[in-house]
């Protein structure tokens, strides 16, 4: 199957180029030419890697990698032109994979796409090697989607699973409601975020032996919710 790219950029020529680069290469290349219209590319398809300019029109690139961050882990390698090591450090921070400054050598963006590429498929195999998560006393299976606790599985719900899944996959993480809202219901969803508070009270009851006291779904007062073994 051919890798996919999301090139994103507001000078038309410089998409041109790279595109005509990345099919020669036999990639799949979609572009977008302001922030609004890369993330909704983002929602709609999964790339294998996404060339994102910090300088765009209606959102910028650090805010529609932090947002696309809240929902994927899609690898996103950030355009600058400006050589000022903050906005590099800025777009790590902001869960970008790598940089490249502009001006830049095609030959360079086809060996970062590469090597990111071939990362990712390195932790893909990995992941799916390992497909069977423990943490203190629970275990998930995601390919079954069962959960256990001392060995004995608890009945969960789809939504109840979706939420231990994403936070003990993402130990310390915390994840305010809004976030949990958009990555496990969806952004289309039209509940408010009382719909997270109430199935992370009946998450707690299944899988905490106090739930008043969790040790393992914990409240960020004012922010979100968190997984963390005490022990």
């Amino acid at each position: 199957m051919a890798k996919r790219v999301l090139v994103v950029d507001d000078e038309k020529l410089i998409v041109k180029g790279i595109r005509f680069s990345l099919e020669q290469d036999g990639m799949e290349v979609d572009c977008a030419y302001d922030g609004e219209e890369a993330l909704e590319a983002a929602k709609k398809k999964e790339y294998d890697v996404i060339l994102l300019d910090v300088m765009l029109p209606k959102l910028s690139g650090f805010e529609v990698c932090q947002q696309i961050r809240e929902f994927s882990s899609m690898p996103i390698i950030m355009l600058t032109a400006k050589g000022d090591d903050m906005d590099k450090i800025l777009g790590l921070e902001y869960g970008a994979d790598d940089y490249i400054t502009k001006p830049f050598n095609i030959l360079e963006v086809k060996a970062r796409i590469k090597a990111i590429m071939r990362r990712a498929s390195k932790n893909k195999v990995a992941n799916e090697a390992n497909k069977m998560v423990t943490f203190g006393a629970i275990k998930i299976d995601s390919d079954n989607r069962r959960a256990y606790i001392e060995g004995v599985e608890v009945n969960l719900t789809a939504k109840e699973f979706d939420l231990l899944e994403l936070l003990i996959n993402n130990p310390n993480k915390v994840y305010s409601r809004e976030n949990l809202l958009n990555i496990v219901w969806g952004y289309d969803y039209p509940g408010d975020v009382r719909t997270v508070d109430v199935h992370i009270r009946r998450l707690r009851e299944k899988i905490e032996s106090n739930p008043s006291e969790p040790k393992y779904i914990h409240t960020k007062w004012g922010v979100g919710y968190f997984f963390q073994d005490q022990e």
